[in-house]
């Protein structure tokens, strides 16, 4: 499904990513694991097009995705959820979460059920959809930019970061969240970048390390022993 090939990054003369490989297939589960400064992030953002690539491919379902435009990747069903969240502050949560689908132009019933799909699956934010983003505490802005990324990736997940700065009763929360949804939706494929690979074991099948921007391993997750 995904694929990327030999791909580089430089930011300001300096390489950031050295010839990466890395493949998702359908319904795979991967984690992108290194230290902070290793790649992680400049990957993520290389597949969603936010960094210009200095050399190799990104493919998805066999199409290259440097001729598509950044902004029409999620319309392949790609999401993104990004470290950072980057909600609108002014916007309520509902109005957050929907805004991808209502840029792609989707019929109001498909947003609605995309909506429903995600209220399902994350009801404390069906509490707080009439909040405005600029409210929510940091764990709670983390479940609004997953409840995005999920309107849009039907078909892929990227998910950077995604357990940093969270409390553990919301580590467990989100990770509850992930188990879940990888179980009901098979087919859907599952990139999630982390620093710490302990906190993936239940939901990946595959750990990719990177060190100093290449891919130095991969291996299946091993079983938790806890």
């Amino acid at each position: 499904m995904l694929s990327l090939a030999r791909v580089e990054v430089a930011i300001q003369g300096a390489r950031i990513l050295r010839g990466v490989e890395l493949v998702v297939p359908e319904g795979g589960r991967v984690a992108l694991v290194g230290r902070n400064g290793a790649g992680k992030t400049t990957t993520l953002r290389a597949i969603m097009g936010l960094v210009p690539l200095s050399g190799g491919t990104i493919r998805f379902d066999g199409q290259d995705l440097a001729r598509v435009s950044p902004h029409r990747r999620t319309a392949l069903g790609i999401g993104y959820a990004p470290e950072d969240r980057r909600l609108f502050p002014s916007f309520t949560v509902e109005e957050n979460v929907r805004l991808p689908a209502e840029v792609l132009g989707l019929p109001r019933g498909e947003v609605r059920a995309r909506l429903e799909r995600v209220w399902e699956l994350l009801p404390e934010l069906l509490e707080l959809r009439d909040r405005r983003a600029g409210a929510l505490s940091g764990g709670q802005g983390k479940m609004a930019a997953l409840a995005r990324a999920l309107v849009t990736g039907t078909r892929l997940l990227l998910l950077d970061e995604p357990f940093q700065g969270l409390a553990p009763a919301l580590a467990r929360r989100y990770g509850e969240i992930l188990a879940r949804l990888v179980a009901r939706e098979r087919s859907m494929a599952l990139l999630v970048s982390e620093s710490n690979p302990e906190l993936l074991r239940p939901f990946v099948d595959r750990v990719a390390t990177i060190e100093r921007g290449e891919i130095t391993s991969e291996a299946g997750a091993p079983a938790s022993t806890g």
